[in-house]
């Protein structure tokens, strides 16, 4: 079993800056050769993939809408995954989820991963 728990949400003024993070733990669950991802979901809207992270071939994958501003990474000692956020907009205003595959390639696609976390919100307020 693999648990995933994100950290780091809040309310943000428009134009600043957010890490979130993700602690992954379970039996035999190694992180850092795991695909890795975050998603989001606003209020209305489907749950979309924004990052992904393949530790093994150092791979990222954006979604056009973030590119520039969203910036994925782990921490090679403990597996820890982080989303940096940076010029936040009000409609970056969403729940933020980290998941974990067992596919070996980045994807933004939710039925690549497994295992997701409860979710962390955030508010970017003007």
């Amino acid at each position: 079993q693999v648990e995933l728990v994100e950290f780091g949400g809040g309310s943000v003024e428009v134009g600043g800056s957010v890490r979130l993070s993700c602690a992954a733990s379970g039996v035999a669950f190694r992180p850092t050769v795991t695909t890795m991802a975050w998603f989001r979901q606003a209020p209305g809207k489907e749950r979309e993939g924004v990052a992904s992270i393949y530790p093994p071939k150092g791979r990222q994958l954006y979604a056009a809408t973030v590119k520039g501003r969203f910036t994925i990474s782990q921490d090679n000692a403990n597996g820890t995954l982080y989303l940096q956020i940076n010029n936040l907009e009000p409609e970056d205003t969403a729940v933020y989820y980290c998941a974990a595959g067992s596919t070996p390639f980045t994807s933004l696609r939710q039925r690549d991963y497994d295992y997701w976390g409860q979710g962390t919100q955030v508010i970017v307020s003007s």
